[in-house]
């Protein structure tokens, strides 16, 4: 199963910073075992969505150029508090120093505008190709559906046309 934890893009500072929000609500299945008589989103799920949403902002800086983006190094992670169904968890995450391979921000979320979770992250983006050229293809549709799926998140808004008053 592949959980999706970031349900909207809120802002975009392209080259700069990303915040998102999480939703938990209690139709999320793994709060039926964590905890049955007390459900909060478990930490590494907390610290997948800032993972999710600093990768959101890579892609996007680099116009889709990598159809991976994975956590090489989650450090200084600090929670502060749990996650409850009914909350809305807001993550910002923030370049410290881009890369090409590599890309190191600082990540938090926060409820209520009250900080749950914070980490440094690196970041490393890679194609599939890069290693097995016959990948290329299975590379240019995850990066199809990645930027559909963008789309989804941070829907640009439509200009409307020039109405004349002549």
């Amino acid at each position: 199963m592949r959980f999706a934890l970031v349900d909207r893009i809120i802002e975009l500072e392209p080259g700069m910073r990303i915040a998102a929000i999480k939703s938990l609500s209690m139709a999320e299945e793994y709060l039926a075992d964590h905890f049955p008589h007390f459900p909060v989103m478990p930490g590494v799920l907390m610290l997948e969505s800032m993972v999710q949403a600093g990768a959101w902002l890579v892609r996007y800086n680099e116009d889709f150029a990598h159809s991976i983006v994975v956590l090489k190094e989650a450090a200084n992670v600090k929670y502060a508090q749990f996650l409850q169904p009914g909350q809305i968890l807001t993550i910002r995450a923030e370049i410290v120093k881009p890369g090409d391979r590599e890309t190191k921000l600082k990540a938090q979320g926060a409820v209520d505008g009250r900080i749950i979770v914070s980490a440094r992250l690196t970041l490393q983006q890679y194609n599939l190709a890069d290693t097995q050229p016959w990948n290329t293809w299975t590379d240019q549709e995850i990066i199809r559906q990645q930027r559909k799926q963008f789309a989804l998140l941070y829907p640009l808004p439509v200009e409307e046309p020039a109405v004349s008053t002549s």
